[in-house]
């Protein structure tokens, strides 16, 4: 099956057919770090690295570029006032850089703990200001961009005129857009209202600008993805990703700068992740119903009544397709906790299956469920599809290990059955397959792969099998001391306390050990 893409553009799924052969260019909308990011933001995120890893594994080779927006980034392009670094910086007394620092290191912080891999490229816009300028002046040039009382604005109006499609994205009609728009209070220097700044003009006390032709001021938010894609995939790639909330007015005006500047689409295939909502309401600081990534991890929130490992909640984000809306409850992550439990300790029963011999027969087809994980891959990266045929594998993986039929039926096999069975080629069962070693290790390759490379998930029982060992070790400790001091009340009542929570301790020659019931 070939790779199918849902593309915004056409709002249907096409084929994925590479620019440059097997070589593929992917950029991702990245953070605006004047903040701590939010779970939303790490969804999406870890959508697109779901999709990057998935790229790879298929044999992609992947330049992942995915921006920082360290400066411009404006709510609206009539207020400077609106610049959220500075705002931030106001609050908190800090430098502008000083913002930026503290919440990049914020957000790499946060999804390494979520296992995300880092992109080939992460670009800063403040790091490409001439870049930025230089595609103003080109704009400007070609009359799709003027200067006014120090600011640059793409013309609209003009861009469709000449051919553009300003709204192609989002299906916006333009010519309803100026029907329907008024006038702002200080957007009077622009031509039209659906005009968005190139570049903006700084007042005297305005802490982050730079020289420009136009004086001094900032670039716009929408340049800055036009520039550091463009440089570093070229005039035209394959995939753009972002946030649904980005296909209007961000990805619409990137689309028109990118043509304007170069004539052709900047982006084959767009891609956009849906939002995450919680207890079925959308996530929003003014109502409450808000928690941030390191809340959920740490247990410190009123919404969960635990703590949940990061590997947990990507598990649990995973299984939405990443075009779908996500809702996180208390009950839904609990759920997915016990799959995920379920899904590592199968992993652990197959890596340790040996299997000698010829097998017996199996209902689990290796070969047909290797091509249904495939085709969930190739349609659009289907996750939660892809997991329930991990699933599926699971349950195969525990009949395995507890039935001990496959080893008393080959010791009863006739050597003539023996032989078709070494051929790989007659069934025991007309509506069983044959499961051979090599079909055993090539299951093991692949759920390794699927769980761990694709998916992204890591194992946490060692980790947790540490910590807690070493935690009874201070119980046990403790609980000689009580002993050696006659406090046999202390002492009975760690024992009792462990186990009501399925630790047994066991007293012996060589000291206390515990056994986990």
């Amino acid at each position: 099956m070939q790779l199918k893409i849902y593309n915004s553009l056409s709002a249907e799924k096409e084929i994925f057919t590479p620019i440059n052969g097997n070589k593929v260019g992917m950029y991702v909308c990245g953070p605006t770090v004047y903040s701590n990011v939010h779970l939303g933001n790490v969804r999406t995120f870890m959508n697109f690295d779901f999709i990057y890893r998935s790229l790879k594994h298929l044999g992609y080779d992947v330049r992942y570029v995915r921006n920082i927006t360290d400066a411009g980034h404006l709510t609206d392009d009539g207020d400077v006032n609106n610049d959220r670094f500075v705002k931030q910086s106001r609050l908190e007394k800090l430098e502008p850089m000083e913002i930026v620092q503290k919440y990049t290191v914020d957000f790499h912080k946060v999804l390494e703990k979520f296992n995300l891999l880092p992109p080939t490229i992460e670009p800063t816009a403040t790091g490409h200001i001439i870049e930025q300028i230089e595609l103003t002046k080109d704009l400007i040039e070609k009359g799709l961009a003027y200067e006014s009382n120090g600011s640059v604005y793409f013309d609209v109006r003009t861009y469709n005129e000449k051919g553009g499609n300003y709204g192609e994205l989002s299906k916006r009609n333009i010519d309803e857009l100026f029907a329907n728009t008024r006038d702002l209070d200080g957007q009077n220097e622009k031509k039209n209202p659906q005009d968005f700044a190139l570049w903006k003009k700084a007042s005297p006390e305005h802490i982050m600008k730079w020289i420009s032709p136009w004086g001094e001021g900032f670039p716009g938010w929408h340049l800055e993805c036009t520039a550091m894609s463009t440089k570093y995939l070229g005039e035209q790639f394959d995939i753009h990703g972002g946030g649904m909330d980005l296909k209007f007015p961000h990805h619409e005006c990137e689309i028109a700068q990118g043509k304007g500047c170069n004539g052709v689409s900047p982006v084959k295939y767009w891609m956009h992740a849906n939002m995450l909502t919680m207890n079925g309401q959308r996530m929003s600081k003014s109502t409450g119903n808000y928690i941030l990534p390191q809340q959920l991890i740490s247990g410190e929130n009123d919404f969960f009544e635990k703590p949940f490992h990061p590997t947990v909640v990507r598990f649990n984000f995973l299984q939405a397709h990443y075009r779908s809306v996500l809702d996180i409850s208390n009950e839904a992550m609990l759920a997915s906790e016990k799959g995920f439990q379920r899904l590592m300790e199968s992993l652990k029963v197959l890596n340790a299956v040996t299997l000698s011999g010829v097998e017996a027969s199996s209902s689990f087809d290796l070969k047909e469920w290797k091509q249904k994980c495939y085709d969930a891959l190739n349609d659009d990266f289907n996750s939660p599809i892809l997991i329930s045929h991990l699933f599926e594998a699971v349950s195969f993986i525990f009949k395995l290990n507890a039935s001990k039929s496959i080893i008393e039926e080959k010791a009863a096999l006739t050597s003539e059955l023996i032989e078709k069975l070494l051929d790989d080629s007659e069934s025991v069962n007309s509506d069983d397959t044959i499961f051979t070693i090599k079909d055993l290790e090539e299951l093991k390759t692949l759920m390794n792969a699927f769980v761990f490379d694709v998916l992204g998930l890591q194992n946490i029982e060692e980790n947790n099998n540490s910590k807690l060992d070493q935690t009874l070790q201070v119980l046990i400790e403790l609980r000689n001391q009580a002993r050696k001091a006659k406090n046999f009340e202390l002492s009975d009542q760690i024992r009792d306390k462990l186990l009501e929570q399925g630790i047994e301790l066991k007293d012996g020659r060589e000291g206390t050990s515990y056994v986990l019931n």
